[in-house]
């Protein structure tokens, strides 16, 4: 009796099982539930629109925005400035990475795996070939390791300083790829294709199988932060405390990277996207969404934290509470610096947040957007998920370069710290007043629920 209580509960559980589509329109099965959990360090903001441009009077004429009703889908923003620590993160990874792959091509096997994750053979001698091994030690105590790494990477002779052990972090490049999207959407990214064209159905033809790698774009940048930004962006003054310690001195971990340019920051989420995605691959899940700059529709949204036509991040029209203490960290008054309690920048949690979690994006380092200057861009820009993104070129004039920066920094005065207030600085330059912080585009509507619970 029990064996065939045992059979009739097996058949009515296979009798529940996916039989196929049986004739139907049912989709890919299984497919697997997907979760998106808020990557770690970022807060969710919810989808919504907002009127975009100044919330005051233009003070200085700038004349180069107007308010603008737009829509913003959700996202995720990083809840403080990308700190020292965190960017030191990315540093550390290049540099790991050229002394394992130098060990690599010495033919020393404890660095790398001959084969891939299915046991395939990699042919070492096209394109590399080979897997780095992360697991393995550098085996620093090794006279042929020590010797190898030390005569590739650190400074020599000369360059050294009190015969100190230093880095040369001039040769801390970074190799890494993106899409060209806006070129591979248009006509103008195949131009050359084109000119061969001799019939219509050649043309059909070559639209449906473009030569992809065209529109995937490698860049290599060296990674390491100009760190005498503390020195040139202020001439007849003392700052070189700041250029010999900032970026490496664990007393400024949690204070903002600086010394950054929009390129670096650029590459910077291009390596933070690929270290989730190589980890998610490695546990069989799917990828998640590229981390990247916030576009600059994106960050003044995230900036007003839902105050309608606020002028500054906790509401209000002032850069003091009612006791005449300073809300964020700028130049108050002029030659006063230390009013609000530091001379240059602060830990990226010193004052509080706005509504949407988000610490300091008024004040202690201007941000870069990944949004293109132009006086008029709220002119001809969508007014769903606005952007404007322009891939100048070398040949292109200077005014092309220019990105958005937005957030006012701690040697501005308040009305740069204005949600509403544009400036701008060319892609390839860093300053000691500017940071970055990275966002990634939630997938789908939008969360429901209570929204105490979204972060």
């Amino acid at each position: 009796m029990k064996h065939i209580l045992l059979i009739l509960t097996a058949a009515a559980l296979f009798a529940g099982c996916y039989m196929g589509p049986q004739g139907e329109l049912v989709g890919v099965y299984p497919r697997k539930e997907w979760v998106q959990v808020n990557p770690y360090g970022m807060n969710y903001i919810h989808l919504g629109s907002f009127t975009m441009g100044p919330s005051d009077q233009d003070v200085p004429f700038a004349l180069n925005s107007r308010s603008k009703t737009v829509t913003i889908p959700s996202f995720y923003m990083d809840a403080t400035e990308i700190t020292n620590n965190e960017y030191r993160q990315f540093v550390y990874w290049v540099r790991d990475s050229l002394f394992l792959n130098t060990l690599a091509e010495d033919d020393n096997e404890n660095y790398f795996f001959a084969e891939d994750a299915q046991g395939r053979e990699l042919d070492r001698f096209i394109d590399k070939g080979y897997v780095l091994n992360w697991e393995a030690p550098i085996e620093w105590e090794n006279e042929d390791v020590f010797d190898l790494l030390y005569d590739e990477y650190y400074l020599q002779g000369s360059d050294q300083f009190y015969n100190r052990k230093e880095l040369d972090t001039r040769k801390l490049n970074f190799r890494y790829w993106w899409i060209n999207f806006d070129a591979a959407a248009s006509r103008e990214g195949m131009d050359e294709q084109f000119s061969e064209v001799n019939s219509l159905n050649q043309l059909h033809s070559i639209r449906g199988h473009s030569d992809r790698s065209q529109f995937v774009i490698e860049e290599t940048i060296n990674v390491y932060p100009d760190t005498l930004v503390w020195v040139r962006d202020f001439t007849y003054g003392f700052n070189e405390p700041y250029a010999d310690a900032y970026f490496w001195h664990n007393a400024f971990d949690d204070y903002p990277v600086v010394g950054v340019t929009w390129s670096q920051a650029k590459a910077f989420n291009a390596w933070r996207t690929q270290l989730m995605n190589d980890y998610r691959a490695s546990n069989g899940d799917v990828y998640v969404q590229r981390f990247r700059l916030p576009s600059e529709a994106e960050w003044e949204f995230a900036a007003r934290g839902g105050l309608e036509l606020s002028p500054y991040p906790w509401g209000g029209p002032y850069m003091r509470n009612n006791l005449g203490c300073p809300l964020a960290n700028y130049k108050p008054m002029r030659g006063d610096y230390v009013e609000d309690g530091a001379a240059y920048t602060v830990p990226v949690t010193t004052f509080a947040p706005n509504d949407y979690g988000l610490y300091q994006m008024s004040g202690n380092v201007a941000e870069w957007t990944n949004t293109a200057f132009d006086e008029t861009v709220y002119e001809f820009s969508h007014d769903l998920s606005p952007e404007y993104t322009y891939h100048a070129t070398v040949d292109d004039p200077p005014s092309l370069h220019r990105k958005v920066i937005r957030g006012g920094s701690w040697k501005d005065i308040g009305y740069y710290c204005e949600t509403g207030t544009r400036s701008f600085e060319y892609r390839d330059t860093a300053k000691s007043y500017i940071g970055f912080r990275s966002v990634m585009s939630y997938l789908g509507r939008g969360k429901a629920g209570d929204p105490e619970d979204w972060n």
